[in-house]
């Protein structure tokens, strides 16, 4: 009888549970953790990277550049970053998509477009997804860290339903409960960045599968304020400067040091 209620996502169980989004809210408990803090002056977002294969030409992320180079976190405006937690291919169409959206509205209104807006038009589209037969829901939850004049810094988080939230400090993917559970402790309202990327940092090096942290394995970006232009300033972190981050915070072994030295 399971099977029944398995096989289209448009179909309620008895108990009204849709089984495809709980299969796909699973699939990203799984997935690399993504953790992100609203500060008063910017947003922080971390991420941790899964694929760390030897053989991985990583020329292109050791260049960085504006638009990121990894495949957690994503430039999604001048005003917006994503990260994302699931399935990579379903993130990357879901970021072509989140691109075009804010280009239209620019294009439409002659500014960047409001956070929760570019949230609401993804959620509307991964909604859609749970409702029509044949199709399954898109495996990917985002966090969104952006900056609009009206709300200023906002952080917020959707998932395969079509859900969103905002919130000060949150995490997706693996170990997400002890990560909610160290934020809770630590974060403060009245948070700066400074002490943010320290939180997260942290937050981070005891919640990730791995033992030791280090730019392979980690992506790090920053959306503030330029204090000359006052229009949001984003930053993904290439990995010579998520190592320097590191070792500021303390949080690189002996034997990355000695790695780092030669």
């Amino acid at each position: 009888m399971a099977r029944r209620y398995d096989s289209r996502t448009t179909i309620f169980s008895p108990e009204g549970r849709l089984y495809q989004i709980e299969y796909a809210m699973e699939a990203i408990s799984h997935a690399g953790t993504v953790l992100g803090v609203l500060a008063k002056d910017g947003v922080v977002l971390a991420a941790e990277k899964k694929v760390t294969g030897k053989l991985l030409d990583l020329t292109g992320a050791k260049a960085g550049g504006y638009g990121g180079s990894g495949e957690k976190i994503f430039l999604l405006n001048s005003n917006v970053i994503g990260g994302v937690a699931g399935l990579t291919a379903d993130a990357n169409s879901l970021v072509n998509f989140a691109r075009s959206a804010a280009q239209r509205h620019l294009l439409a209104y002659n500014e960047d477009i409001p956070v929760e807006l570019l949230a609401q038009k993804l959620c509307d589209m991964k909604q859609s997804y749970t409702q029509f037969g044949g199709l399954r829901p898109f495996g990917v939850s985002i966090l969104y860290a952006g900056y609009d004049p009206h709300y200023e810094f906002q952080l917020y988080h959707s998932d395969p339903s079509g859900n969103y939230s905002g919130w000060k400090a949150t995490c997706i993917g693996a170990n997400n409960g002890t990560a909610q559970s160290l934020l809770k402790q630590e974060y403060k309202d009245d948070i700066l960045v400074k002490d943010a990327i320290g939180l997260v940092l942290r937050t981070m090096s005891k919640t990730m599968d791995s033992t030791t942290l280090s730019s392979e394995k980690l992506e790090f970006a920053v959306l503030s304020l330029d204090d000359d232009k006052k229009t949001p300033k984003a930053k993904i972190y290439r990995p010579s400067e998520i190592d320097a981050l590191l070792q500021t915070e303390g949080l690189i072994k002996k034997d990355d040091d000695a790695e780092m030295k030669s």
